[in-house]
């Protein structure tokens, strides 16, 4: 256990006055993990803050619709988050009475929630002795043991999952785990380590090795893809149009403007060429067309999207245009919609 002590007394000293830190409600700690999967803490907390702000518990989320809570996550990315926290809060009304249940298994079969999250929320809340083991943890893991099984394996998961819970001392199995992510996310960091002031430098073979930036190894390697999509702002006497997104695709649930994707970059002569564009404006009589905003790159974790907009006058209505939502154009920020749109009204 002297590893788990060293972290736990790194941790009184170093951590950060977070607003989730002093919490015991599992609820606050859930909103809390689920948003710190996919993004910064300096960024999370004002987006943890508006979003309890306004579902402060189980019930409210549970209460809003679908759309709302897409709105109050409005930014922050990785929608899908969003979406299973609405669907897992009336699970847990429907279910479990409005009580968030105590039990690992329990919390782990509510939607959205994983291994880590589920260890996270049962550790913090109860002091169960179920190790977390996120990004910070593998790191923090792999150069004090010099482990060269990648991270992004069926077996990797499982050796890392135990050994994370071979160095946890379980009777102080919250201070632990806080204290093992915190220690990764500030001091084991991924490219510039505090190796000179570690308290684990004398215990951590990849310092040893005089390589601890190899550590952790992955095996695979994210392959991004590029996609292209053309906006058809279309406007007609102060009113414009907006579909929302479906399927299984990035930003499912928010809303856009009629969209055309490409396999390549097209100008818009090449745009108004494609049966899809012949498709939509058919009807729509004398078209007046300005280009608002091109080429604007966007980077998700897997893709990089080129985004046009083009602002487009319409003469009548098109039947086309009968499957999308008719809204006045200073409504549009009601809707959620995704960080593109949003950059592309700013301008």
């Amino acid at each position: 256990m002297e590893i788990s002590d060293i972290l736990i007394d790194w941790y009184g000293t170093n951590k950060r006055d977070l607003p989730w830190r002093k919490a015991s409600d599992p609820y606050i700690i859930w909103i809390s993990e689920i948003i710190l999967q996919q993004t910064r803490v300096a960024q999370g907390k004002d987006y943890f803050l508006h979003f309890t702000g306004r579902f402060p518990d189980v019930q409210s989320l549970a209460e809003a619709s679908e759309d709302e809570a897409l709105k109050y996550w409005e930014g922050l990315g990785y929608y899908s988050r969003a979406r299973n926290l609405h669907a897992a809060a009336r699970q847990i009304m429907e279910q479990y009475g409005g009580k968030f249940p105590a039990a690992y298994n329990e919390v782990l079969s509510l939607k959205g929630i994983g291994a880590y999250t589920a260890a996270a929320i049962v550790s913090f809340v109860w002091n169960k002795p179920y190790p977390v083991v996120d990004g910070n943890v593998f790191r923090v893991l792999s150069r004090l043991f010099a482990l060269d099984t990648p991270i992004d394996t069926g077996k990797g998961k499982k050796e890392y999952t135990e050994l994370a819970a071979s160095v946890m001392n379980p009777a102080k199995a919250a201070l632990h785990n806080q204290a093992i992510m915190e220690f990764g996310a500030l001091q084991c960091t991924p490219q510039n380590p505090a190796c000179m002031f570690c308290p684990l430098q004398s215990k951590c073979l990849g310092y040893a090795s005089g390589s601890p930036l190899s550590y952790p190894v992955k095996r695979h390697k994210t392959k991004t893809r590029n996609r292209y999509f053309y906006y058809l702002h279309i406007i007609y006497r102060g009113k414009t149009w907006l579909n929302r997104r479906s399927g299984n695709d990035i930003w499912k649930g928010l809303y856009e403007f009629p969209l055309i994707e490409t396999e390549a970059p097209v100008d818009f002569a090449q745009l108004q060429g494609k049966d899809n564009f012949r498709q939509l404006i058919k009807g729509a009589g004398k078209l007046s067309v300005s280009a608002e905003a091109s080429d604007i790159k966007h980077v998700l974790s897997h893709q990089i999207l080129y985004a046009t907009f083009y602002k487009i006058k319409i003469e009548k209505i098109p039947e086309s245009l009968q499957s999308c939502i008719e809204i006045p154009c200073y409504a549009i920020n009601e809707y959620a919609i995704p960080r593109l749109l949003q950059i592309y009204l700013e301008k």
